[in-house]
């Protein structure tokens, strides 16, 4: 036998070195995402993060479970445009049951190369809502109704799906049950979990929108969450419109505090950060800033209230005043995008009563007599020490000061200070001296 010598192995040792240095293909795994929230800028993000994650990854598909009753028209647009140029195959199941993929939502459904539902849910109601939910001219309704049903023939068409169906959705707000959507061509798949799910979709081919198509085999793969990170799920909370007008009411509130208490700090703090927490989701949401001026409107009603005592009616006129901006503030399509009634009240009436309340307690304090320093002593009584003629000393208050009077004082009479003059005072007998503060001249 033949021994091993170093020319031998050495040129395996260094093949080998070599292409350890080399990339491994990653694992294929199937990337999954929740969607369930209306439709915003910060989900368009999620979703975008997802379809980067899932091409660097090199993942067979991506799975969007969606649960949505709609959104934002411009974030859906930005989505949709996302879908359709995916790396990888986009699975979209409405799930679990109960859930719906209403209004923007049914936009993103028909967009995926692969639509699926579970059972006990809905889809469509897609009619294009103008923003406040106002009535507008009959033209520009129409161009509306047109945009949105262009956008959704160029998606449903290139999908194989049925296009003239779809378009009822925009045009007739019309809704679907999964069962109603399978047999309409909606949709490919009605599935109880997504197991299932995989099993009916192994070995079918799906046409991508490029034209290219692609056998799914997703049977046994393993299924990897992609969540949202810190940021977004903080944004994605501070966005709903309740919470951010809670934000700028309490930031409000906290900087009226810092106000009328110079030098707390605490408040101002708290003030600033919510406020610009509330500042920041408003300007990703459709925000009528005039509603922001009803709302700071409010404060002023309740600091008159406090000051004019009018027996409430300017604080009931604030809190009107504060509803009204919180139903106005945020100006969407869908009612899940705007700020509720009830939250409004909430909110209002116990910010009017900690306001009012606030206010008066500041107005008192300033109303009160100063009761310390050189102030604190006009009006105070004293008694002459000896004789005023016109100078002499008053004991007031365990003291003993130099004082001058306008008439002549015996000793151990009375008398009020009318005047603080540096370290000398200027009294009246007490029996005629009005007891009005004067003028302190320091």
């Amino acid at each position: 036998m033949k021994r091993n010598t170093r020319s031998d192995w050495f040129p395996a040792f260094i093949v080998g070195f070599l292409l350890c240095g080399l990339p491994c293909p990653a694992s294929a795994e199937i990337l999954k995402i929740v969607v369930n929230d209306t439709i915003h800028p910060i989900t368009d993000e999620y979703i975008g993060r997802a379809l980067a994650e899932a091409q660097r990854n090199k993942d067979r598909a991506l799975l969007i479970e969606l649960n949505t009753p709609g959104g934002l028209l411009e974030s859906t647009r930005n989505i949709i445009e996302k879908i359709t140029a995916a790396p990888v195959p986009v699975i979209i199941y409405v799930t679990p049951g109960g859930s719906r993929a209403a209004s923007a939502g049914f936009f993103i459904l028909e967009s995926a190369d692969v639509a699926a539902m579970a059972p006990g849910t809905n889809t469509g109601a897609a009619h294009p809502v103008t923003i406040g939910g106002g009535k507008i001219d009959d033209v520009m309704k129409q161009k509306l109704e047109n945009d949105s049903a262009a956008l959704m023939r160029s998606v449903v068409s290139k999908r194989g799906r049925n296009v003239e169906i779809a378009e009822t959705a925009v045009r007739q707000s019309k809704s679907f049950t999964e069962q109603e959507a399978l047999s309409q061509k909606l949709i490919d798949y009605i599935a109880p979990s997504e197991e299932d799910l995989f099993r009916q979709m192994q070995g079918k081919t799906v046409k991508r929108f490029n034209g290219q198509t692609e056998t799914l085999s997703l049977v046994g793969e393993p299924v990897r969450t992609f969540d949202m990170t810190l940021k977004q799920r903080i944004l994605a909370f501070i966005m709903d419109p309740n919470i951010a007008f809670i934000l700028l009411a309490i930031g409000a509130l906290a900087l009226y505090a810092e106000f009328n208490h110079p030098g707390a700090v605490v408040p101002g703090t708290v003030g600033v950060v919510f406020i610009l927490l509330a500042v920041f989701a408003l300007n990703l949401l459709p925000t009528r800033f005039a509603a922001v001026v009803l709302i700071l409107a409010s404060f002023i009603l309740f600091a008159m209230e406090a000051k004019f005592a009018t027996h409430g009616v300017l604080a009931i006129g604030g809190i009107v005043t504060m509803v009204l901006g919180a139903l106005l503030l945020v100006d969407a399509p869908i009612p899940e995008m705007r700020v509720h009634l009830l939250t409004a009240l909430a909110v209002s009436i116990p910010l009017a009563i900690i306001t009012v309340f606030l206010m008066s307690i500041v107005l008192k304090a300033r109303a009160n007599k100063i009761v310390t320093g050189a102030q604190g002593l006009v009006g105070e009584i004293g008694i002459a020490q000896t004789p005023l003629s016109p100078q002499g000393k008053v004991f007031i208050h365990g003291e003993v000061w130099d004082a001058v009077s306008s008439t002549n004082i015996p000793a151990g009479q009375t008398v009020v200070v009318r005047q603080v003059d540096g370290l000398k005072i200027q009294v009246d007998p007490a029996s005629s001296a009005q007891r009005t503060p004067a003028a302190i001249v320091v």
